[in-house]
């Protein structure tokens, strides 16, 4: 994404996306476009979510409050 945009405004994106691909009279090729940038940002949300989460991992182990879950005790 060529500016920084918030997580909200990029979820309130996607929501609007998923909204028109939920319409059936949509055009095939539309869809399509809408679908790639529905990935696109669903992506940028996994990416800023996985970030957010190293950064509190890192305070926590820090403080030696917690340690980490692995992903098969969640």
């Amino acid at each position: 994404m060529a500016k920084e945009k918030s997580f909200d405004d990029v979820m309130s994106e996607l929501e609007n996306i998923v909204e028109k691909l939920e319409k059936a009279d949509i055009p095939l090729e539309e869809a399509v476009d809408y679908y790639q940038k529905g990935i696109e940002l669903s992506k940028w949300c996994d990416e800023r979510l996985k970030h957010v989460e190293d950064k509190v991992v890192s305070l926590i182990d820090e403080n030696n409050n917690k340690v980490p879950l692995d992903d098969e005790e969640v």
